[in-house]
């Protein structure tokens, strides 16, 4: 087959494959906001989260990030960030890992205080996209009521983004999203010894 004869199949096959992706797409018309959920053991749960915020920065909205339990950890993200305070509200509200501190009621009291310090964002008028960064984490070790936080996003603004991240996330949360994307490790550096490095891990 000729050189022109693959390209005019090609065009044909495009033209085909267009207009049954243009008639799927007129059947999608709901406009609303999203309840995401990042999870899973692969690495990339956070950093597809903040792309999401850089993509709403770049469409003009403003958003509110909650970091659960980062802590004082300086991450790339925050110091980019902190360039936009008049579009990005960020507050990191954890001490560090709970292994770190090694505290069962201070990690409580510190997850108490970001939900609350989440939920005014996600009622306010002022964010489209609220972060829920690592929240997933502080669920999963019950410092936070799941019951409580579903039946509250439930009752988010429908036009509010929200985001939520973390590993093992709670069967009810992912019923209550609209879409959820698990993050499976294929390979990872650390099991070969490799430290967690600058631009990689944070």
């Amino acid at each position: 087959m000729s050189e022109e004869e693959l390209n005019a199949r090609h065009a044909e096959k495009m033209k085909k494959k267009k207009a049954a992706r243009d008639k799927i797409l007129a059947t999608k018309t709901i406009e609303k906001g999203l309840l995401i959920v990042h999870t899973g053991k692969g690495k990339g749960k956070s950093t597809a989260a903040f792309g999401l915020v850089f993509r709403a920065l770049g469409n003009g909205l403003k958003v509110g990030v909650v970091q659960f339990v980062k802590g004082k950890w300086e991450t790339g993200e925050r110091k980019i960030l902190e360039h936009f305070p008049e579009q990005v509200t960020m507050t990191a509200m954890g001490d560090g890992f709970t292994w770190e501190t090694q505290d069962r009621q201070r990690d409580i009291e510190a997850a108490k205080a970001a939900w609350e310090r989440a939920k005014a964002m996600i009622m306010d008028e002022e964010h489209q996209m609220v972060l829920l960064d690592e929240m997933n984490i502080v669920l999963r070790y019950d410092y936070l009521d799941i019951a409580d936080v579903i039946e509250f996003l439930k009752t988010k603004p429908a036009d509010k983004h929200v985001i939520v991240t973390g590993r093992n996330a709670k069967d009810e949360l992912i019923e209550l999203a609209d879409l959820v994307t698990e993050m499976e490790m294929v390979k990872h550096p650390f099991r070969a010894g490799v430290k967690a490095q600058k631009g990689i891990e944070f």
